[in-house]
């Protein structure tokens, strides 16, 4: 279990936290991807977030999208999870290249631009939550913590870190979320606060060799933090031939009859996996007999 998210509390459940571990996992977005340093950097990030965020839901079929839309070269990030620990997503643009920002680090920022945070939590009722911030910095994690203090009512620190080596592979990446519960006492807060200002980054804290576990133990110093289990966290793509057939044949006789006309095979991409999937003229035609309209 390399990647994982473990989930505490602390200071007599005054306090939840979950902390990350999700270097494989970036990794494997950026293979899938072929994403660019800043890309990998803020993809990364979502999907720290998306994995821990995830872990809070409740039900075995809840799901959770996480949706960055700005107006920057990036143009946007899409992150899906589900609550075991499973996380997908995509950039807009996944090659794009920006100079270091004004204190040397990749401009996830700048990547992004200004836009809208979009949080929706399908919980199998008739209709998902929906949550919509502005972005505050474009960084994520600051975006996030805004997040939860004005959609959630839910005061939360959120700190998120991607670091890359120098063959742009992935070297560090996690996060941790770390919420105060509504009867939370004023000394609490005021250590909580204390220890978070002396934290440099969490990539720095991974890169010391530290377990999501330790880094809980640092974040919680003197407000006697309890574990009280961990998750593996993985990428990973529900999708498959047979899921890409029920869009095909969703979108109905006329469109399919196009195609089968073109006369070639046709190529289908999943956005979340760059998976393509190929249909020759005859799968067409077996797809066009399924399709009721």
């Amino acid at each position: 279990m390399n990647d994982y998210i473990v989930r505490a509390t602390a200071a007599n459940a005054q306090i939840r936290a979950f902390a990350c571990t999700t270097k494989e996992l970036v990794e494997k977005a950026r293979c899938a991807h072929n994403t660019s340093p800043v890309v990998t950097a803020a993809l990364g990030r979502l999907l720290s977030a998306g994995a821990m965020m995830g872990s809070m839901l409740k039900g075995e079929k809840d799901l959770l999208t996480l949706q960055l839309k700005g107006e920057g070269p990036m143009q946007g990030v899409t992150v899906t999870a589900d609550s075991q620990g499973n996380v997908k997503g995509y950039a807009n643009v996944p090659d794009v290249i920006l100079p270091a920002n004004s204190v040397g680090k990749l401009d996830v920022s700048g990547a992004i631009g200004p836009g809208m945070l979009t949080v929706i939590k399908d919980l199998g009722l008739k209709e998902p939550y929906v949550g919509q911030t502005q972005l505050q910095t474009g960084e994520i994690a600051e975006d996030l913590t805004y997040y939860f203090a004005t959609s959630e009512q839910v005061p939360s620190c959120v700190g998120l870190g991607v670091l890359m080596e120098k063959d742009n592979t992935v070297k560090q990446a996690g996060g941790f979320i770390v919420q105060l519960m509504p009867f939370a006492e004023d000394a609490v807060i005021d250590k909580l606060e204390q220890n978070l200002a002396a934290i440099r980054s969490v990539t720095s804290i991974l890169d010391a060799g530290n377990t999501p576990e330790q880094m809980l133990e640092i974040l919680l110093a003197g407000l006697e933090p309890e574990i009280n289990g961990t998750m593996p966290a993985q990428f990973y793509c529900n999708c498959d031939k047979k899921r890409v057939e029920k869009a095909l044949i969703s979108i109905g006789k006329a469109e399919l009859k196009d195609m089968i006309d073109e006369g070639k095979e046709i190529e289908v991409n999943c956005h979340f996996c760059n998976t393509n999937y190929a249909f020759s003229v005859e799968e067409l035609k077996g797809l066009y007999r399924k399709s009721a309209r």
